[in-house]
Formats: C-alpha cells, structure tokens, sequence
C-alpha cells in the first residue's frame, strides 16, 4: 500500500500550502530507542504539513501487546522485524518496511569506566555492582544486548548485576543518573548532551538492529498516515536518522 502511494503523496506534501492537513492528527508507536530522531523528524513533519503527531514510546514488545489490545495506532515503529511482521500477519497492516537500523553501546556515566581496551575487559576488571538492561524479552536492543554477553561467555557471570529496564531509554537513564555502573544502550544515546558527558564502548559482538515500521489498515486518516510513512523515509528524514546514529 505504501508503496502505491509514495509519488502521490509527495507531490501532495509538496504542492500543498503550508498547514493544509492543520486539522489532521495521526497517532503513533514508536519504539523507544528512536525517541530523539522521531521527535525531530515529527516536528519536521508538522511543520512542513499542519498534520499533528502524537507519539508513544516504549519497548516493542509492550507497544506490540498495546496494538493487540486494540490501541488505535496509525503507526507501528518497531526495534524489529518480528512484531510489524505478526501485524501484517495477523491484518492490522497490508505491509512493512524498514526505516532504520541501530546500534547498541555500553555507555557509562563515569569515564575511568572506559580505560580498559575492551567492553568485555571493563565488565570484567571493574568493580561493577549493577548493569543496565533493556528487557530481553520485550526490547530488541536488549536481546541484542544479551546477545553480545552470551557471545562474549560473560551472559552466566554478569546475572547478579543485571539491572533489567522497561525499554532502552530507561536503560540509558538508569545509567546516566548513577542508579548502575554502566548500561547497554542505543548508540543514539551518545548523540544527547548528557549522553556525551560519559563514556562508551561500541558493541560489535551485538547484531545491528534492523528496524520495521508498517501502516494500520484501519489508520483514522489513512492519508496523513501514509505521508508521514513516506516522509519517514524521505532524504531529509534520512539525514535525521544519520545524526542520531542511524544508518
């Protein structure tokens, strides 16, 4: 369906007075690692349309569960591939599409944490009490997180440490308020003024994320729903997501 309406849209967005959608709002999920891109994108978008954008933010698998509960979300943007691809699935959505792809970092508020000449050398050789971690279960960059420690042999010997987080923002404030030693994070993280008063190691043995997003078939303004998804995967949003630690 996006894709179907991709050129009309845009000559829309483009030829259209400013505020043309101003009475138009559309409501969407966003996974909480995109919280800062999204709301320079949303704004972006706003003022470029008059279409208002209300946002949610929180881990995947709980926005997912709020989707199957019958929230009425225009969007879903998803930290994976599995929860859009159960939506279309299941016919809350005709397709998906993927609109960025993430990283995860360990991040510490405290930069002596960052001497060692590995992440896995400073979980081992510092006298950490308390790691921050995204839910496994329901955050894509937790379970990315947890794959890194598992691949690394350090999964069994950090359990007690562990600091399990709703999503990876809560993650990233766990650790940038000194409720942890050091927390997994997104490398968006490292783009916010505090997030570049600490220190991190990129994670390499933890898989890139690929993020899915979709469209709800039964979207209250289907238009202004489809022009925010092509907006979200124009050039200029493009350069958003890049400044953010997208790619």
């Amino acid at each position: 369906m996006r894709k179907q309406w991709i050129t009309v849209l845009v000559l829309i967005m483009l030829a259209s007075p400013l505020y043309a959608f101003a009475q138009d709002k559309i409501s969407v999920a966003v996974a909480a690692n995109f919280i800062s891109a999204f709301k320079e994108i949303a704004s972006d978008f706003e003022e470029k349309t008059g279409v208002k954008v209300e946002a949610t933010f929180s881990s995947t698998g709980s926005l997912y569960n709020q989707i199957k509960n019958g929230a009425p979300y225009d969007l879903f943007l998803s930290a994976d591939e599995e929860r859009p691809a159960l939506l279309e699935k299941e016919g809350w959505t005709e397709g998906t599409f993927i609109y960025a792809r993430g990283k995860v970092i360990l991040w510490s508020a405290d930069k002596a944490f960052c001497k060692a000449a590995t992440w896995q050398e400073a979980l081992k050789n510092n006298p950490i009490k308390k790691i921050a971690i995204a839910n496994p279960l329901t955050a894509p960059y937790g379970a990315s997180a947890k794959a890194a420690l598992q691949r690394a042999a350090l999964w069994d010997a950090v359990q007690s440490k562990l600091v399990h987080a709703q999503d990876i923002a809560q993650s990233f404030r766990y650790a940038e308020t000194g409720a942890v030693d050091a927390g997994f994070c997104s490398i968006s993280a490292m783009t916010t003024q505090r997030g570049q008063s600490g220190c991190y190691y990129t994670v390499a043995e933890a898989p890139v994320i690929t993020q899915f997003a979709c469209v709800s078939k039964k979207a209250k303004n289907p238009v202004c729903a489809e022009l925010f998804a092509t907006f979200l995967m124009s050039d200029h949003a493009n350069k958003i997501k890049k400044k953010y630690g997208y790619h």
